[in-house]
């Protein structure tokens, strides 16, 4: 019988089980849900124990939904939420909760970060500024602000990587999800020396470091959910690493937009690039011996959310009285308006920004409104923006020497026909969507079955476990117009910084 592979991806929402065969075919999934806790203005934190809790029942799920699993199990991949702050003892027993990703109270951290090693110094070590998000600052947040529990601290893990902890006994991590907690050499592939001497970090409380498809693990035996001891465990990889697994983004020339609540556009790299002003991201691949660069978009399709609930909201709600997806209706409304949603721009920074303003006071603003503009045409402009934004990434990756061939995209985006379009024709490039589309999970069990012998390589695995749409090509007469709304989408955080700034003031 066909061997099976197992993808476990620990998200901000829920932990995600998927079950593959070799060929990368889902044969069963699951997902259990958790909550997220904001205690103070600013703060995001989980519980780590809500993780693994919801990893026992998603796998107890999935394997039971296969009658004949457990002997069949292979080898097992994970994935997860990035850049999150696992405090442990000399025992294993977690200290406080998990600081995330989308924290942002380690303002002052970063900066204090950045000047003790040198702005320049950081980006080229670790191939990245230091950005709250990050896992380093929190680090500091601890010792600063909880000295007692930092006095305890004997392990550093990522949200992931305690999930392997429970499952294996054992504390490792890979070099992709490592990439992004500033205490990384980027371009080395191991702990940084100097990164860790400057904070005062010890060497001996970070996970040793792996490629993603290594084995570095075997499972204990697991009642709870099902799982017999000594199942191989590979190193696996953050998620937006495991995400590029899943769409194949692993030789030059190849792009992935996704589109979330966030937004990401993402491109692999066989050479160690660093944007000299920080604004793409820049982390180790899963697949060994090869980089990303990645630009968030932190509202992409939070904005569209945001649009539906915010204005649409009855209409939203009919629509899904009679069976409608309220988000296909928005789209088919901005179909009734012409490309440039006749010159009306909308700037999605909702929720601040990363790339290529990395400006957490940065905010939403819809430019250029007249009374000929109706609901139509603000819809059209939220899906143009969005795009714009997404495109910004894609510019600072040409600047890098990044040609890309064609983007494929995936989440909500990806599912409408006129957003694909559009996506070709802001862009310039084509754009194809693939027949899987479980994320990162399923990036997760592919770097498994390279794990368990299926496959020579990420790559291979990667080719054999995808399959792609016809490609939409971009209008040649609607891009010429789209650069140049874009041009004048660009203008807009410059001449409206300042106003952004006084409003948070003000607020």
């Amino acid at each position: 019988m066909e061997p099976l592979l197992i993808g476990i991806d620990v998200g901000t929402t829920g932990t995600r089980v998927l079950i593959t065969e070799a060929d990368g075919a889902v044969v069963s999934e699951a997902l259990r849900e958790y909550p997220l806790s904001t205690p103070r203005p600013l703060w995001s934190e989980q519980d780590p124990g809500d993780w693994w809790t919801a990893t026992q029942a998603a796998l107890r799920e999935a394997l039971d939904a296969l009658p004949d699993s457990r002997g069949r199990l292979a080898c097992i991949g994970l994935t997860g939420q990035m850049h999150g702050l696992v405090l442990l003892d000399e025992s294993g027993a977690v200290l406080r909760p998990a600081i995330l990703w989308n924290d942002q109270r380690t303002g002052a951290e970063c900066s204090a970060i950045t000047e003790r090693v040198g702005r320049e110094r950081v980006l080229t070590l670790t191939g990245n500024p230091v950005l709250p998000g990050f896992t380093a600052p929190k680090i500091e947040w601890v010792r600063h602000n909880e000295p007692e529990v930092f006095s305890r601290v004997a392990h550093v893990l990522l949200p992931k990587d305690y999930v392997r902890y429970r499952l294996t006994g054992e504390l490792h991590s890979d070099v992709a999800d490592a990439s992004g907690t500033s205490l990384f050499d980027v371009g080395a592939r191991r702990w940084s020396d100097e990164m860790l001497a400057a904070l005062d970090v010890p060497r001996a409380w970070m996970p040793e470091v792996h490629e993603s498809p290594d084995v570095c693990a075997q499972t204990l035996a697991l009642d709870a959910c099902g799982l017999p001891a000594g199942i191989p465990v590979v190193a696996g990889a953050g998620d937006q690493a495991a995400q590029g697994v899943g769409a194949g983004i692993l030789e030059e020339g190849l792009v992935s937009a996704t589109f979330g609540t966030s937004g990401v556009v993402f491109a692999a790299s066989d050479e160690y690039r660093v944007d000299p002003l920080g604004r793409l991201h820049a982390f180790c691949h899963a697949a060994p011996g090869k980089w990303h660069l990645m630009g968030c978009v932190l509202a992409a399709g939070g904005s569209l959310r945001w649009f539906r609930d915010a204005l649409c909201a009855a209409d939203a709600e009919r629509a899904g009285r009679e069976g409608v997806d309220p988000y296909d209706a928005l789209v088919a409304e901005a179909a009734q308006t012409p490309p440039g949603a006749e010159g009306l721009l909308f700037l999605p920074y909702l929720t601040g920004e990363r790339t290529p303003h990395p400006d957490p006071l940065a905010r939403g603003a819809f430019v250029g409104l007249t009374l000929r503009h109706g609901r139509p045409h603000l819809t059209r402009a939220v899906l143009e923006g969005i795009t714009y934004a997404m495109r910004d990434s894609l510019e600072l990756m040409r600047e890098l020497g990044i040609t890309p061939g064609e983007v494929r995209a995936s989440g909500g985006g990806a599912k409408s026909a006129l957003w694909r379009q559009l996506m070709a024709d802001v862009f310039g490039c084509a754009i194809v969507n693939s027949s899987v589309d479980h994320g990162a999970a399923h990036g997760a069990a592919l770097l498994a079955a390279v794990g368990a012998g299926a496959f020579a390589t990420v790559e291979d695995a990667a080719r054999e476990g995808i399959r792609w749409s016809s490609p939409v090509a971009p209008d040649v007469a609607t891009g010429k117009a789209y650069d140049a709304a874009y041009q004048r989408y660009r203008e807009l955080y410059p001449a409206l910084r300042d106003s952004f700034r006084a409003a948070a003031v003000e607020g």
